[in-house]
């Protein structure tokens, strides 16, 4: 009994600590914002030797490895267990429902959308659409968690969001493509994933609301993985392995981990802001790991962003 104490005590500890350090929540979104900018370069590279389902399917198998071995070591606290999966305890069921949107968006929806998307969009032009992630996920987390942030945060997060679109529809000459409808969609989904596990990493640590997201979508991406292997061309290079390696390792998982432990701490809508520097990043990659031009509107909307950034940091919410 005074284990089962000792265990949710310390549980508890970890997520009030998250949450009472928001300079370290800062620190922490940032650092996930950063893993987040290599993702589209680092799948540019994994297409030069898998197919999209492959990638998709494999990088998450492989985050997923990352997870479970992590959440064996370390273990999960008694009161967010339910029952146990062999010798590993289950999440309490009153956290599944999160899990598994957190799953669709982030584990699945997400990176499927964005993979089929970079197979005829550069990474340049999909950064900058998936630039309005942050507006997205303020609304979500408006309707789902009823935050309520002020008028002038809302305002200085809709002129970044109009910064970045009129940057989208600048380099794309106004017409939507095929590429961009993904986009768009991946936009929805990661959006819905982030606020939940934002909400999840509330009463929870944060790095086992992403690593049981993954671990509880095995079943489904380890024979998605062995089917698409065997029907799409695979071709190691050392570009498709670091790639591959960096969407798992990296975005899919340690990315993650830092990112809802940072939601926790500064909340949903002011960590979301952060990531309107994600597509300006992004193209700084694209230009140094892929040689793609970089637009001569960059630095403009690049300017315009990072104030919208301090306004919104600075705003209550």
């Amino acid at each position: 009994m005074r284990a089962h104490s000792s265990a949710t005590t310390a549980s508890r500890i970890a997520v009030a600590t998250e949450q009472e350090r928001p300079g370290l929540g800062t620190l922490q979104a940032g650092l996930g914002v950063i893993a987040f900018s290599l993702t589209f370069p680092a799948t540019a590279w994994g297409l030069e030797g898998f197919g999209p389902w492959s990638l998709v399917a494999v990088r998450s198998v492989l985050a997923a490895v990352i997870a479970g071995g992590a959440l064996i070591a370390v273990g999960v606290p008694p009161r967010e267990r339910s029952r146990a999966w062999g010798s590993v305890p289950l999440p309490a069921r009153r956290h599944w429902f999160g899990l598994a949107v957190v799953a669709a968006g982030v584990v699945l929806g997400f990176p499927l959308l964005t993979t089929l998307a970079l197979q005829t969009s550069t990474t340049a032009h999909a950064a900058v659409v998936v630039g309005l992630l942050p507006l997205t996920t303020a609304l979500f987390s408006a309707l789902r968690v009823g935050t309520r942030p002020s008028r002038t945060f809302w305002a200085a997060a809709l002129a970044g969001a109009a910064a970045v679109l009129a940057f989208t529809v600048q380099q794309s000459g106004g017409a939507l493509s095929t590429a961009d409808l993904y986009l768009f969609a991946a936009l929805l989904v990661c959006a819905a994933g982030y606020t939940e596990g934002g909400r999840l990493a509330r009463v929870m640590p944060g790095w086992h609301v992403i690593g049981w997201a993954l671990v509880l979508c095995l079943p489904l991406t380890v024979p998605v993985a062995a089917f698409a292997l065997t029907r799409e061309p695979v071709q190691l290079t050392a570009h498709s392995v670091t790639g591959l390696l960096w969407v798992a390792a990296g975005s899919q998982f340690l990315g993650l981990v830092v990112w809802y432990r940072g939601m926790a701490a500064i909340g949903i809508p002011k960590a979301s802001q952060l990531q309107l520097a994600q597509p300006l990043l992004t193209l700084v990659w694209s230009v140094l790991l892929l040689g793609e031009h970089l637009p001569v509107a960059a630095p403009l909307t690049a300017a315009a962003v990072l104030v919208c950034i301090a306004v919104t940091q600075r705003a209550r919410g």
